[in-house]
C-alpha cells in the first residue's frame, strides 16, 4: 500500500510536469521547458526506483501470501467478533428469560400471599359480622323483654326483681364477651392490614431495585459502547490492548488526586461562557466521532 501511494504521487507529479512541458513548448519558453524536463526525469527515476521491488521475482507471490494472511486474520477477527456478539446476545436472552421466570414466580407468590391474606381477612370480617349480628340480637331481646314487661304491668303482673337482675347480668356478660371478641377481631384485621401493607411496600422496593439495576446495566452498556468507539474493541486485543497507555493517560484522574487537580487546573484555564465569541463551553461528556461520510473513510475506520 505504501509503495502504491508513493508511486501514485510520483505519477501525479510526472503528469503535472508533462502538462508544464507542453505549455512551455507552446509558449516557446526554453528555460522553463528545460527545468520541467529535468524535474520530470527526476520524478521518473524516483518512480522506477519505487516500483523496482514490484518487478523482482517472487514479489507478487509474496505479496499475495501476505494479503491472504491479512485476509484470513480479518476473517478470524470478524468470526471472533460475531461469536462474541452471538454469545452476548444468547446470554442476554437467557438473562431476560431468567428475569421473566423470576417475575412470574414472584407474581405467583404475591398472588398466593394476597389470596391467603384475603381469605383470612374475609374470615375475620365474617366473625365481625357475626359478632355485630349477635349484638343486634341482644338489643332486640332487651327491647322485647321491655315490651313484654310493660304489657304484663298493664295486666297487673310484675316479675320479681331477681328475674330482672338475672336477665341484666346475663346480658351484660354476653355484651362483655362480644365486646372482647370485637376488639380481638379488630386487632386481627389491623395486623393483617399491616402485613399486607408491608408486603406491598416490599414489592415496591423490589420493583424499584429492579428498575435501578436495569438503569445501571443500561448505563454500563452505554459506557462500554462509548469506550469501544473511543478506544477500540478490547476483544480484538485479548492479550495486550494497544491503546491501554492512552486509556491510562486519559483515566489517570480517576486514580490520582494530584492528576485530577492538575487536569482540572488546565481545563479551568479555558472555561468560557456559552456566548463567548472566541470559544465554546467544555462538553459534559466524551465527544464521539461522527459516522463515516464515504466508503473510503469507512474502509479506513474498519
Amino acid at each position: 500500500r505504501a509503495v502504491a501511494v508513493a508511486a501514485l504521487a510520483r505519477v501525479a507529479r510526472v503528469t503535472a510536469l508533462c502538462r508544464a512541458l507542453r505549455r512551455c513548448e507552446a509558449e516557446a519558453d526554453q528555460p522553463g521547458w528545460a527545468r520541467a524536463r529535468d524535474e520530470a526525469e527526476a520524478a521518473l527515476r524516483e518512480l522506477r526506483e519505487i516500483v523496482r521491488p514490484l518487478r523482482e521475482p517472487g514479489y507478487g507471490e509474496a505479496l499475495r501470501r501476505k494479503a491472504e494472511r491479512a485476509r484470513k486474520r480479518r476473517l478470524r477477527l470478524q468470526r471472533r467478533k460475531h461469536e462474541a456478539r452471538a454469545a452476548k446476545e444468547e446470554e442476554a436472552a437467557r438473562a431476560a428469560e431468567r428475569e421473566c421466570i423470576q417475575e412470574v414466580e414472584e407474581k405467583n407468590r404475591e398472588q398466593e400471599l394476597k389470596a391467603a391474606a384475603d381469605s383470612v381477612l374475609s374470615e375475620v370480617r365474617k366473625k365481625q359480622a357475626d359478632t355485630k349480628r349477635m349484638m343486634d340480637v341482644l338489643r332486640g331481646l332487651e327491647k322485647l323483654r321491655k315490651l313484654r314487661k310493660e304489657a304484663a304491668a298493664r295486666k297487673g303482673v310484675c316479675p320479681p326483681p331477681s328475674a330482672d337482675e338475672a336477665f341484666e347480668n346475663q346480658v351484660e356478660s354476653l355484651k362483655t364477651l362480644l365486646k372482647t371478641r370485637t376488639e380481638l377481631y379488630e386487632a386481627e384485621e389491623r395486623a393483617l392490614r399491616v402485613m399486607l401493607e408491608g408486603e406491598q411496600e416490599e414489592e415496591r422496593k423490589r420493583e424499584m431495585e429492579k428498575k435501578q439495576k436495569k438503569e445501571r446495566e443500561k448505563l454500563l452498556q452505554q459506557k462500554l459502547e462509548m469506550d469501544s468507539k473511543l478506544f477500540g474493541d478490547p476483544a480484538e486485543f485479548p492479550l495486550a490492548h494497544l491503546l491501554q497507555p492512552f486509556r491510562d493517560y486519559y483515566l489517570q484522574a480517576e486514580h490520582s488526586v494530584a492528576a485530577l487537580i492538575q487536569i482540572r487546573h488546565e481545563w479551568d484555564q479555558y472555561l468560557v461562557p456559552a456566548d463567548h465569541p472566541e470559544g465554546s463551553c467544555i462538553p459534559p461528556g466524551w465527544v464521539l466521532p461522527s459516522l463515516p461520510t464515504n466508503d473510503t473513510w469507512a474502509t479506513a475506520v474498519r
